[in-house]
Formats: structure tokens, sequence, C-alpha cells
């Protein structure tokens, strides 16, 4: 899984480097896990461009692990922890890990713990940046294979945001070079979807009161798991056709389809729970008739949390603008939660 180079490397040296990673949007969700921090099933993302994570990363020598979190310009304890755990657990393969007083510094251009995958961002971050670090200490050149299994092991999704455009995660037959153990781009994509664009809705901010952690685990004694392993299977081969014809009313039914799943199977497992607030259930119903009436190529779909994103090409952006802001804006947090984004090209 990790490079023989970064496993024998043993020479702490002094480190600084920072970058900013994007978020992602799946079109077809994964929703519970096998193994270590291993897919159910295959998804498929839109990588972001606006909705990033900028994080910098200085590493000094030291005799024994230590993290220290500035998150958005206060310490994070809790953060912090979480990332100590996470660096000890893998300096158990990669000791040189171990070695360490890491300072990081972070920050979101997005409300964090909401549904808008601030995980999968925040961790292909430090995953690029700790693959830097063991390439430098190693004197290797970046294995991104590597950094995708450091980044899943932080977040599943993660592993995702470290490339632009459609990307895939997940053992599947039907993309060549697919695997659980790091994400794989998508180069069979139609002009049509080449300028993707990404309203999101903050119907609310708050911190979500179960962690996709928390759902994922929920799986392992669902009484849906193995038709939903299956749906998404279906799922994930008709949108990598969608994509590959330039098909957007197939690609966005399904879209919403595997969004809408994805709830219910939070609210039918055991115990069950609703992410959604009033607010999310009315934007669906409003871009359903807008749509129908409109003929505009809009669809929603949602991750783990309370909003909403649009999904559309680009020529329909200023019909979809407009709709956004006469009918769907008072129903986001304040009157003004919305973050207008698109395909992005990965890390920068």
């Amino acid at each position: 899984m990790f490079p023989k180079s970064w496993i024998a490397a043993t020479q702490a040296i002094e480190f600084q480097s920072e970058i900013s990673a994007p978020a992602n949007i799946a079109w077809v969700k994964y929703w519970g896990k096998k193994g270590h921090q291993l897919p159910a099933n295959p998804s498929l993302s839109l990588t972001l461009k606006e909705s990033v994570t900028h994080t910098k990363l200085m590493a000094t020598p030291a005799d024994h692990l230590k993290v220290e979190l500035i998150f958005e310009g206060n310490t994070s304890d809790a953060f912090g922890k979480k990332i100590e755990n996470y660096l000890a657990a893998l300096a158990k393969d990669l000791p040189l890990l171990g070695r360490y007083h890491y300072k990081i510094e972070s920050r979101n251009t997005f409300p964090h713990s909401s549904g808008i995958a601030s995980s999968a961002s925040s961790q292909a971050a430090l995953a690029m940046l700790l693959g830097r670090l063991l390439s430098k200490a190693a004197g290797s050149e970046l294995d991104m294979k590597a950094v995708g299994s450091l980044a899943r092991l932080g977040s599943g999704s993660a592993c995702r945001s470290l490339m632009g455009g459609f990307v895939s995660w997940g053992e599947t037959e039907k993309l060549m070079g697919a695997s659980d153990l790091f994400a794989t781009e998508v180069h069979d994509v139609h002009a049509n979807f080449k300028q993707t664009r990404d309203c999101i809705l903050i119907v609310s901010s708050k911190e979500k009161e179960v962690s996709s952690r928390q759902g994922h685990s929920h799986m392992k004694a669902h009484p849906y798991a193995v038709a939903r392993t299956e749906q998404a299977n279906l799922h994930y081969s008709e949108t990598l056709s969608a994509l590959k014809s330039g098909d957007w009313q197939k690609a966005g039914d399904i879209m919403e389809a595997d969004a809408l799943a994805l709830h219910a199977l939070m609210m039918t497992g055991s115990p069950g729970f609703i992410l959604l607030e009033p607010g999310s259930l009315e934007i669906i119903r409003l871009v359903r008739l807008f749509r129908e009436a409109s003929k505009v190529p809009v669809y929603f779909t949602i991750d783990a949390g309370p909003n909403i994103h649009l999904i559309y090409p680009e020529e329909a952006h200023v019909k979809v603008e407009a709709f956004v802001r006469h009918e769907l804006l008072r129903l986001t947090e304040k009157g003004t939660g919305v973050i207008w984004d698109r395909l992005g090209s990965g890390p920068v």
C-alpha cells in the first residue's frame, strides 16, 4: 500500500508546506464500509473548485508525536486529537511520521461538518502534505496512489478530492484501474459535462447530530445493506454510461435517486436518524416543479447533511441563478446561504 522508501525512511527533517484541496460531491454515494476504510460499493464524484480547505503544515523533528491544530484561527483540541490518533495509526507502518511535532493551520471556504465533505477536503490536503514530507525525507518521487491511501485512511471520500473532474473510488470492473485503496480519474466524459456547475444551498451550517463515520457503521446490520450495494453498483454503471454519452437527464435522474436512497438508508437504520430539514424538502419540491415547467436540466443531490447541491450545465446558469435568487434563497440559512461552485481541477 505504501512505497518501500516511505516505510524505510528514518531521518526526520524540518519540513513546511501548504496546499488547498477541494471538496467533492458524489453523484453515486458510498455508504457503508468493509475491512479497514474500504467502501462497500464504488462511488463517483465531481471535484469542486470554490469549496476548498487550505492547510499549512510545519513539521519539526521530535522524540514523540504531538499535534497542534489551529482551525480558522482558533486552537482546536478535538480536531487535533483526531489527527494525532490518525498519525499514530499511520506510524505503525510509516514510523517516520511518529517522530515529529506537527503544527497545522487550516481553514475552509465553506461550513465544516454540515454535509459538504469538509472531511474530504481537509484530509486530502493533509495527505498531500504528508506525502510531500515522506517523499522529501525518503528522496523519492511523490506516489499519488500512496497519497490516495493516506487520504482514504483519514476519510474515505478524501481520496476522491485528490483529482480533478469526475473521480471514481471503489473496486469495479466497469472502470480500468479502479481500486478500493485509492481513487481513479474518469477520463471518458462527454463535452456536455465539462463545464458542470454546482450551486450549494446552505439550509443549515450547524454541525451534524450524527457524523458520517457513525452513519457508515449503521450499515453493518442494516436490513437493506445488500439491496443498497446492488443498487449502487447499478447506479454507478448507468452514470458512467451517461457521462460517456452526454445524457444529462439520465445522469440527473440517477443522481437524485441515489441521494434520496442515501437518506432513506439513514432513516431506516437502527437507530434511524434524519439529517434533512424542512427547508431541504421544500427545495427539492421546488426544483422538481421548476425543471418540469422550464425544461432546464437542473438536478439535486445531497450528501450526509441537510444542504442541497443543484447540479446543472454551464449554459443553464442564468436561468438557474434567477430561480435560486427568486425562489430558493429564502429557504437557506439567513436567506443568504449559497455557494456558487463548479467543476474543479484538484489540489493546488
